[in-house]
This record gives C-alpha cells, sequence and structure tokens, in this order.
C-alpha cells in the first residue's frame, strides 16, 4: 500500500490522545472544501513514505505516542487496509480509523476483527440525496452512509461524528435537520470550515446557501 503523507506527531487528530498520522490516497467522495484534495485527485504526484522509514519511526515514537490516525483520502477504499492495520496493531498501537462511512462492510469487519480502536466518521449533511451529495460533490447512495451510522451507534466502537460546515453550502435548515437525524450519537464535532487551498473554492466561497448543483 502507498501512503502519501506522514504526520510524527499530532494533538488534534484523537480526542485526547497524541498520534501519528498516516495519509492514504484516492477518495470516492469530491467534498468542495476538501484541503487534502492532492490525495484524491493526483495521488501520483506525492512522494510515497517508505514504510520502513515509518516503521522505524513509529517504534522510536513509541513512549509517546497514544496511537495512530489513519486518514485519506478514503482509506476503506484500499484492499491491503487490513494488513496495514495489523502491522500497526502489532507494533503494540491503538488505531483511530477516519472514514465517510461510504463501505460499511469494511468498517465492519475492521472493528470486528479487532482493528481499529476508534472511528471518526465524516457525515457530510443532512441525510437527504441531493443535499448530501451537493455537500459530497459527487452522486451519493445513503444506504452505505445510513448503514455506517447506524453500526457506529450500536457502541461496537468508541466513535465521532463530524461535519464541517461551509456556510456558503450548509444551510442553518440542514444543519437543525442533521442534528435531529445525530441526536443519538455519543459525539458529533462541528468543525469550522477554513478557507484556503480547497477542492472547490467557487462552491465554497461563491453564492448563498442554497440547492447548488444537482447530481443526476
Amino acid at each position: 500500500m502507498e501512503i502519501k503523507g506522514f504526520l510524527e506527531t499530532s494533538f488534534v487528530d484523537w480526542p485526547e490522545r497524541i498520534c501519528s498520522v498516516l495519509f492514504l490516497p484516492y477518495c470516492n467522495f469530491r467534498c468542495p472544501y476538501c484541503h487534502n484534495h492532492e490525495l484524491v485527485r493526483s495521488p501520483e504526484h506525492l512522494e510515497t513514505c517508505s514504510w520502513d522509514f515509518i516503521h522505524r519511526r513509529l517504534q522510536t515514537l513509541a513512549g509517546w505516542l497514544d496511537g495512530v490516525c489513519v486518514t485519506g483520502g478514503e482509506p476503506t477504499l484500499h484492499p491491503d487496509l487490513s494488513d496495514l492495520l495489523s502491522a500497526l496493531k502489532t507494533l503494540g498501537f491503538p488505531v483511530k480509523l477516519d472514514t465517510n462511512g461510504s463501505r460499511p462492510r469494511v468498517l465492519r469487519f475492521l472493528v470486528e476483527e479487532g482493528l481499529v480502536d476508534y472511528v471518526a466518521m465524516d457525515v457530510k449533511g443532512p441525510l437527504e440525496t441531493e443535499q448530501y451529495s451537493r455537500c459530497a460533490g459527487v452522486r451519493v447512495d445513503l444506504g452505505p452512509i445510513r448503514e455506517s451510522i447506524d453500526f457506529l451507534l450500536s457502541g461496537a466502537v468508541p466513535y465521532q461524528f463530524r461535519t464541517t460546515i461551509v456556510p456558503k453550502i450548509h444551510s442553518p435548515e440542514m444543519m437543525a435537520r442533521l442534528g435531529r437525524e445525530l441526536k443519538d450519537a455519543r459525539l458529533w464535532a462541528r468543525r469550522e470550515f477554513r478557507a484556503g487551498d480547497v477542492l472547490d473554492p467557487e462552491q465554497c466561497l461563491g453564492g448563498a446557501a442554497g440547492p447548488g448543483k444537482s447530481f443526476h
């Protein structure tokens, strides 16, 4: 598996823990506010991080770190993800997985195999096809999204849901509806949109919140 980024120390990627972060390429969404869009659209232009180097650094940092976060991109797209997580567990690290929830069978398998200790699932918007698809930048089948949400709500693994709020995309009405849909969640973290180098600045910074692009 290609790893396209390695952050040795993060204080913000895992609640109340210090972790390293591994960035995996490719994603099946095209969220206009994505800051990791090079991983999504052109990962071949990014240098691949050597696993041997990462392995050595993680061993060195073992007494300092509380775990390793695997993010992307969308990690569950990789068929050998379980091998990477197994290697991290063999090193003795708890593992946090970031996911968009579009592959619930993979998520369930990884949790049931004991390869994931914490899950952060990005819930892009209200569970209505047009609104969710606008937030994700592609047409989204909400069936798998709901399945992943229900699985996490079952308490199989510690988790949080996360939503990045983009004022030009997420209206107050949308957020209120999403709040009702996630009312039983243990933790729903709302994150403020940061302007800058994003995938689609026009969608994020131009026009008012509304129907936007249509996905058929």
